[in-house]
């Protein structure tokens, strides 16, 4: 009787131990503690994992320290705070938390089962660099991630607690030349937690791709090119993020300025000995002044985005054309009705970029992004609207009015994104051919507005070169012009600023007229073709160049 049993106990026991190791699927142990987190439809994810010490106190305005390690086991089953911000009520992808300083986590989520050494694919939000976070749901990896990669995402400082540069902070030199573009550092920090920590989630470290969009994808330009973020990643994936330059030209000694103003803004002399400690106790809500994609603030300059330092972030004009970055594949594009049009920053942009690296021996694919959900009802891909289809979660953004045609855009636009993170090529079985790009047959992928794959010579080309043979000449004619000039120039120039308003009432006169500022007239002309039409423009171009230019 009793050898009877025994058969009966040791299943018994085999049947207990395969659902205790079951149940403890999401404990996983990385280099700072052991986490657990959650198992659903079929995914593991883990959410708000700490990949630094929390940035107060002063840790503000300082390069990442190694987090604390802890003992016992850490839920991670939820979204960290997003980092300091003042979201804004149009952001295309609202922030699934309340922002606070204490903000750098990181998030994984992977296929459940025992696979091992899968492909890792690497999250960086837009936001220009002022907005962004990691917890909106269409950021979700879940759908990708079920479909046999390990996805993650992080948050990175952003506004003034992201680009910082003050005197006495470089006299301080904490950090051994690391200095002020610490959103920056919080990218290269995440990526490095990656390749230490990606293995106990089953990915592989050295096949890592990183993927951004808007301020995410010039991130991954300056990801690709810092000498510090090499070897961090196998593959890079550029959305509408501009054409690859360093244009706006400044240096730590004009970011140390603009903290200066900041510092005036709040009445601390910047000259003073404890000017520093009295910025580092300045309230979060302070520090952030109402700042915003909307809202840059009254008065003289007091933000900053990244800049050319030589240690964190190099020249990116240099660095491509000395080739000098990380020579791994890489897919760059934009959306159809992207920020600027046809010949801006990054439609054009992604075009000019691709080039160079093509003209390099790299291998590179460009694309436009052309669909359009059904439920928006008017052509032209806006800025970020590829998103969600990137990702496979369109029914998460666009919710009951999802059509099962917007569901096919997004299959197959993410099943080229899921080839290119798996293999470095975005092509597959079952898939148009879409061929690398080269300058001599200006190759391009459009994922059309009737949601089909569609390889082709760029269609545009003709028009952006000679739309930039018009910027070149505006450029050199010294003078205000809708074509080149920001309107936040001409808004701070009295007497061009009066003329815009006479053409423009509405514009100037819009709450929304903080996000336009880095932009031009041209840039944004499709938004109001009713308004602001051709012969409008040329007006007020020829009043324009009636005066003299104002220095920046």
């Amino acid at each position: 009787m009793r050898a009877s049993r025994t058969p009966l106990l040791l299943a018994a026991t085999a049947l207990f131990a395969s659902s205790a190791a079951f149940a403890q699927s999401t404990q996983v142990k990385i280099d700072s503690g052991t986490i657990r987190g959650s198992d659903a439809d079929g995914v593991l994810s883990w959410k708000g994992i700490p990949f630094a010490q929390p940035p107060l106190g002063y840790l503000r305005w300082r390069a990442l320290q190694p987090v604390k390690s802890w003992a016992g086991v850490r839920d991670t089953m939820q979204y960290s705070n997003d980092c300091m911000q003042v979201p804004f009520p149009s952001d295309a992808a609202p922030l699934g938390t309340e922002p606070a300083e204490d903000c750098l986590y990181s998030n994984v989520w992977r296929p459940d089962g025992a696979q091992k050494k899968l492909p890792v694919m690497v999250w960086i939000y837009g936001g220009g660099f002022v907005n962004g976070g990691a917890s909106p749901p269409t950021y979700s990896g879940a759908n990708l991630a079920r479909q046999g990669v390990v996805f993650v995402s992080f948050n990175y400082r952003v506004g003034r607690f992201g680009t910082f540069a003050f005197p006495q902070l470089t006299a301080e030199n904490a950090d051994k030349g690391r200095l002020g573009n610490y959103g920056a550092m919080d990218q290269i920090a995440a990526l490095q937690w990656v390749k230490r920590n990606i293995a106990a989630f089953g990915g592989d470290p050295e096949n890592v791709t990183i993927i951004g969009e808007s301020a995410g994808g010039m991130s991954v330009h300056n990801l690709v090119t810092s000498p510090l973020s090499q070897g961090l990643f196998q593959r890079a994936v550029v959305m509408s993020g501009g054409n690859g330059r360093s244009e706006d030209g400044n240096d730590l000694a004009h970011v140390e300025e603009i903290g200066e103003n900041f510092a005036r803004r709040y009445n601390i002399d910047p000259k003073a000995p404890d000017a520093l400690k009295k910025l580092r106790a300045l309230t979060a809500e302070q520090v952030t002044d109402g700042l915003n994609m909307m809202n840059r603030g009254p008065g003289p300059v007091t933000v900053s985005g990244p800049f050319v330092d030589g240690k964190v972030l190099v020249d990116l004009d240099e660095a491509y054309n000395a080739g000098r970055y990380a020579h791994v594949p890489i897919m760059i594009g934009a959306t159809s009705a992207d920020m600027g049009g046809k010949s801006g920053f990054m439609i054009a942009g992604a075009r000019e970029a691709t080039g160079v690296i093509a003209d390099q021996g790299v291998p590179v694919w460009e694309y436009r992004y052309s669909y359009v959900a059904d439920s928006i009802g008017r052509p032209g891909a806006q800025h970020a609207s590829e998103i969600p289809f990137f990702f496979d979660n369109t029914a998460i953004k666009y919710g009951d009015a999802t059509t099962a045609k917007d569901i096919a855009a997004g299959k197959l636009v993410s099943s080229y994104i899921l080839n290119f993170v798996k293999t470095g090529n975005p092509n597959g079985p079952g898939l148009a051919y879409w061929p690398q790009h080269t300058s001599a047959g200006d190759q391009i992928m459009d994922f059309t507005e009737a949601g089909r794959a569609q390889a082709s010579r760029d269609p545009w080309g003709t028009d952006i070169d000679n739309e930039k043979a018009q910027i070149k000449a505006a450029l050199a004619s010294g003078h205000y012009n809708s074509l080149v000039t920001q309107i936040g120039e001409m808004l701070d120039d009295p007497a061009a600023s009066a003329i815009l308003k006479r053409y423009f009432p509405d514009l100037v006169s819009s709450p929304q007229i903080g996000m336009a500022r880095g932009m031009t007239l041209h840039a944004i002309k499709d938004y109001m073709p009713q308004v602001m039409t051709d012969a409008k423009l040329k007006a007020l171009d020829t009043e324009l160049a009636a005066l003299p230019r104002k220095d920046r």
